[in-house]
């Protein structure tokens, strides 16, 4: 599992609203935004599992609104 040994993640947002996590003490990469969401990798899943309830990406959604 990659950054296993990393005690604090953040969680990041990708343009199309897809979430992931990433070691808080590295450079995000490009393309993502930091959430105001910081902690363990348990506490920042239980997050993303909370708030990005549609999986689609963000141009999908906007696609099936406007058909």
């Amino acid at each position: 599992m990659p950054f296993e040994d990393c005690a604090e993640f953040v969680v990041v947002r990708n343009h199309e609203d897809q979430y992931s996590i990433w070691p808080a003490d590295l450079a995000l990469p490009p393309g993502w935004t930091d959430e105001p969401m910081r902690g363990p990798r348990r506490a920042c899943l239980a997050h993303i599992e909370k708030v990005w309830t549609d999986m689609r990406p963000r141009s999908l959604r906007e696609a099936v609104d406007r058909a």
